[in-house]
């Protein structure tokens, strides 16, 4: 683990798998927010509490995941918990950077 973050859950958060307040993230964006942070594959898995296949199988995908909605918000919680901000398609195009520290 390279970022100095441990990638595992922290068993006191609860996701909320109805919440609808979450744009869809894409492969791309899954792929370049992991990179940022130097995690593995494994590591995003073990910290999102999904399988290293399911984290592979979003990578591969350029546009909108085929993934659960509860698996896509698992991952997206784990990658923004580690520092990363997604940004929705704003005239740009989709992407990550390092969220802002507060």
């Amino acid at each position: 683990m390279n970022s100095g973050k441990s990638p595992l859950p922290d068993n006191n958060k609860m996701i909320n798998l109805k919440s609808h307040d979450y744009y869809e993230i894409t492969g791309a964006q899954i792929r370049a927010a992991r990179a940022l942070i130097r995690w593995s594959a494994k590591e995003l898995a073990l910290a999102a509490g999904v399988g290293v296949a399911t984290i592979s199988r979003a990578e591969v995908e350029a546009g909108r995941t085929t993934l659960t909605a509860a698996n896509l918000k698992a991952i997206r919680l784990a990658l923004e918990t580690a520092g990363i901000e997604f940004l929705p398609q704003n005239g740009g195009g989709v992407g990550v950077r390092f969220r802002n520290p507060t």
